[in-house]
């Protein structure tokens, strides 16, 4: 594959129909969704290692990267933003401050017991 066609179709991944999707009626609102959309690439390319051609080469690659972030909602020509929960960013950080408490508090007993 060459870098132009890789261009080509990382622009065709990375629009704003990814970020926004297609508008639909529920309960007799419009719902828009929305995600966060994330990509990147990089490519590079190889010389000859010698007289007979040997270690030629290229090579590309791109990746994508989406979630839900929330959406739009509009009722009775009011529009209003509903965020997304992330139930396992919620989890993740309660972990981290119990951990950080329980390492705290193994810290402070044993000041006390050296004192």
């Amino acid at each position: 594959m060459k870098y132009a066609e890789l261009l080509a179709q990382a622009r065709d991944v990375i629009t704003v129909r990814r970020v926004y999707g297609d508008p639909y009626e529920s309960g007799g609102a419009i719902v828009i969704p929305a995600a966060s959309v994330r990509g990147g690439g990089g490519g590079g390319g190889g010389g000859s290692n010698g007289a007979d051609g040997e270690g030629e080469g290229e090579g590309v690659g791109f990746g994508v990267s989406a979630k839900p972030v929330g959406a739009y909602v509009l009722r009775d020509g009011q529009l209003t933003w509903h965020p997304a929960v992330d139930v396992n960013a919620i989890i993740e950080t309660a972990g981290k401050v119990l951990v950080a408490a329980l390492i705290a508090l193994a810290l402070t007993r044993l000041g006390r017991r050296r004192a």
